[in-house]
């Protein structure tokens, strides 16, 4: 492992063969300035929107079929799998949807935290 390694103990540091890019800046005013920034932002808000919405109402559903004092039935509803069925199946579409746009994300802060992890 030590072969491996390009040590000069004699003298001066070797010179580099390339060129460190100088470091991007943190926040850049020209991004807000682009369509594809505010393109993306819209689709994951919509996304997290319906996300949810749908996911929402599929439980406040499920409780309102399963209430036996608002006349409901105990084997009435979606049940507990038509929850999870639910919130899969809208994770599925809403990432295959946005997923040219946005980049495979539904939700905001994971799409900001990649957006300025790709602009450093």
């Amino acid at each position: 492992m030590a072969k491996d390694l390009d040590v000069n103990e004699s003298g001066p540091p070797a010179a580099r063969d390339y060129k460190d890019p100088p470091p991007a800046p943190f926040f850049d005013m020209e991004e807000l300035r682009k369509w594809p920034l505010y393109r993306a932002v819209i689709a994951e808000f919509v996304a997290t929107l319906l996300f949810l919405y749908v996911s929402i109402l599929t439980v406040i559903g499920y409780k309102a079929q399963t209430d036996a004092t608002a006349g409901g039935v105990d084997c009435g509803g979606v049940g507990i799998l038509g929850i999870a069925w639910a919130f899969g199946g809208m994770i599925f579409v809403l990432v295959y949807c946005t997923a040219g746009i946005s980049g495979k994300y539904v939700y905001i802060q994971t799409f900001e935290s990649r957006y300025i992890d790709f602009h450093k």
